[in-house]
């Protein structure tokens, strides 16, 4: 009951804090980007928290429950993405002093790829924010208190109303906080499996030694490493939440620093939590391997000392999913919306941003409750945003030396975008199924170049 009691009076907080940060939204520009004031700690702390979601708690823990250190990758690619983003594109980015990543595409290109690449990301980021919901449920529901679904259905309407009171501003405020718990409670957890298993040796003795195999094993090849630096790493690169935080940065040199300390903190967390997967192998052989992490602190720990790491697990989740849900909301207001009814007024735009939240929250959790997964979930979003929209978002950088069109990045978008989800749907069973989404993201460049090359042609012909 204890870490019940615990994690209720965290979520309480949480709401709490939302409703302080609501007296602070006075425009547009406050609830989209908290007046671009962020700081280095602020700007760091929160691109740490969004980025160790549900993926890298519940389902990597799976990961090194059911294939070892390999399921390291999952994050790694993730540090790998924000280095490349410090060094190549984090001050251009906040350079531009926009709200969205499609407003930046618009930028590029023109309004036609704008709208579409707004209308991709609305829809991958459902799978996003229903990644986080799924882990939530896993998360709570171990402790017997409700149904995985009531769970889920809860932790939906908790994220839903904290995004909704505060915006930008009590997200980025909130997200320092849960960093430093979400540390705290990942190492702490480690420590407690150690203690159980006879630390890194006892480890060694109990699990096969494919389990420690580095960088690849029998079971994880360069090809599926391919696929999580493309299909994962990517949206580190070029992604609409990642953008957002930077968008926040009170200069390109803060967003630029907070990518690659970032990229820094990343590295410990991704090997602690794969550990403590290992770990749950060794200690509950038979549970499902997404039960790994919440089976582990439920188990091994003191009855108040769980309820703090459930609620340092449940910090990386709601940091996820409200800013994931937030750019989401964002970009169907602003880039959507707005498009239509181009004369709202700020008050008019943020209710209607609200009201953005409450419904891409609602289809959320309709996918969270079809899926049950964590990882589908997740992967389900990546492909279908990577294989459309980072080789034109990227090549837009340097669009006048490439020589890209806006006809050419339209096209990319679609037609990359559409061989994603065909991956992804599950009725359809076709030829090279597993590999769309390699497929789809070399189609995106293949159309890019080859559309940009012939409409090039003709408009200076």
């Amino acid at each position: 009951m204890l870490p019940v009691l615990v994690i209720i009076f965290y979520l309480l907080a949480v709401i709490c804090i939302g409703a302080w940060s609501k007296r602070r939204v006075a425009n547009q520009n406050a609830f989209f980007v908290a007046n671009r004031r962020g700081t280095t700690l602020l700007i760091t702390g929160s691109l740490l928290a969004t980025a160790v979601g549900g993926s890298a708690t519940v389902g990597m823990a799976g990961l090194g429950f059911s294939q070892g250190l390999t399921g390291a990758w999952w994050l790694l690619v993730g540090s790998i993405g924000l280095l490349l983003l410090g060094f190549f594109f984090a001050k251009k980015v906040r350079n531009t002093a926009l709200y969205t990543l499609p407003e930046l595409v618009g930028k590029q290109y023109d309004d036609r790829v704008c709208l579409a690449a707004s209308t991709l990301i609305v829809i991958a980021w459902v799978g996003v924010v229903a990644g986080q919901i799924v882990a939530a449920g896993k998360i709570l529901s171990i402790l017997g208190v409700s149904s995985l679904a009531s769970v889920m259905i809860i932790f939906t309407v908790v994220v839903v109303i904290y995004a909704i009171l505060g915006g930008q501003i009590s997200i980025l405020y909130t997200d320092v906080f849960q960093a430093v718990i979400l540390f705290g409670g990942i190492f702490v957890a480690l420590a407690l499996v150690f203690s159980r298993v006879g630390g890194l040796n006892g480890l060694k003795t109990s699990l096969p030694s494919i389990y420690f195999s580095f960088p690849l094993s029998s079971e994880f090849s360069w090809k599926m490493l391919m696929h999580l630096l493309i299909l994962v790493g990517a949206t580190y690169v070029v992604g609409p939440d990642i953008y957002t935080r930077l968008f926040c940065a009170r200069s390109g040199h803060v967003a630029r620093k907070s990518a690659f300390l970032g990229a820094l903190l990343v590295l410990p967390l991704a090997f602690a939590i794969i550990l403590i997967g290992m770990g749950a192998r060794v200690l509950y052989p038979e549970i499902p391997a997404e039960q790994a992490f919440p089976q582990v602190i439920n188990g091994i720990a003191p009855p108040g000392f769980a309820g703090l790491i459930f609620a340092a697990l449940l910090a990386a989740l709601m940091s996820s999913a409200d800013t994931c849900l937030l750019s989401q909301s964002i970009i169907l207001t602003e880039d959507i919306f707005k498009r239509f009814f181009p004369l709202l007024s700020d008050e008019k735009t943020i209710l209607l941003t609200r009201f953005s939240i409450v419904m891409l929250g609602f289809m959320s959790l309709c996918l969270a409750l079809a899926l049950k997964e964590v990882i589908s979930a997740l992967l389900f979003a990546y492909t279908i945003f990577t294989c459309g929209l980072v080789v034109p978002v990227v090549a837009g950088f340097y669009k006048q030396k490439l020589r890209v069109t806006s006809q050419g990045a339209l096209v990319a978008l679609i037609g990359g975008g559409a061989v994603g989800l065909l991956g992804k749907i599950p009725c359809f069973d076709i030829p090279l199924k597993e590999d769309l989404g390699l497929i789809g993201f070399v189609v995106s460049g293949i159309l890019l170049f080859g559309i940009s090359f012939i409409t090039g042609r003709e408009s200076s012909g």
